[in-house]
């Protein structure tokens, strides 16, 4: 008999094709898609180091950056009661318990939590729409993933700033529209970015999400890499986002 923790109603179990590692989805909610994939790829974890995932949702981020990196812990850090009962259920799925675990909590609150500067990492796929924009989903649940409505960008460049240890790096995915915002947010916390890559979905169209690496108290310098492109002009993956998948072995 299978100790492998029970799918609810509306829930499916998706193969990650790496390390052998499932994730437990509900269509309902918000599943994960490309940016996940993308953040995954770009955030950079030392040997040893502890991660911390600001909105984690189904708990994708800290599922993958175990798989692919050495760091030493992962933690995700989740307002959605429904959401977090999900990553739990996936990190006990994957026999993941010794490395990741899943907070529910609100990340304007991350001081009741945490210690302050106690991690090497933090990562964010936040909401990208502010709450006046774009059309709300009748879900609440994929509203709240989408939209600002329980918690704003500041908000999530603040805690980082606080749970990150001097030098620490933040990885973060957004869209271009609110880069001004986002690069006007992390100088207020010191937070500077040091890395961007923006990501277009086909050569020649107008970028649709940006990647961005800040550290805490850093100097001033930004490396802007080569944008990376989705889709060739027969909508196919590209070799750039076949390496990320294939090297990586997520598919």
């Amino acid at each position: 008999m299978s100790n492998k923790p029970a799918l609810k109603e509306g829930e499916r179990l998706d193969d990650l094709n790496i390390k052998n590692y499932f994730l437990i989805q509900n269509p309902r909610l918000f599943c994960f898609g490309m940016d996940a994939v993308l953040l995954s790829s770009f955030t950079e974890v030392k040997e040893g180091e502890e991660v911390i995932d600001l909105g984690t949702g189904n708990g994708i981020i800290p599922i993958l950056l175990a798989a692919k990196t050495k760091g030493k812990s992962f933690l995700g850090l989740e307002i959605q009661a429904e959401s977090v009962d999900m990553a739990r259920r996936s990190v006990l799925y994957n026999d993941l318990s010794h490395k990741i675990r899943i907070d529910q909590g609100d990340i304007k609150k991350v001081e009741e939590y945490y210690k302050k500067e106690s991690f090497d990492v933090v990562t964010s796929n936040p909401p990208y729409m502010n709450e006046g924009g774009g059309l709300k989903n009748p879900y609440e649940a994929k509203a709240i993933a989408r939209h600002e409505l329980l918690c704003k960008l500041e908000d999530v460049i603040a805690a980082t700033a606080y749970l990150l240890k001097n030098k620490g790096r933040f990885y973060l995915i957004h869209r271009p529209y609110r880069l001004v915002d986002i690069i006007f947010l992390l100088r207020k916390y010191r937070l500077e970015p040091k890395k961007m890559q923006l990501v277009q979905p086909y050569e020649g169209k107008e970028p649709n999400m940006v990647l961005i690496e800040a550290i805490k108290n850093a100097g001033t310098l930004l490396k802007v890499l080569p944008p990376l492109i989705i889709y060739d002009n027969q909508g196919q993956y590209t070799k750039e986002v076949k390496r990320l998948y294939y090297e990586d072995d997520i598919i």
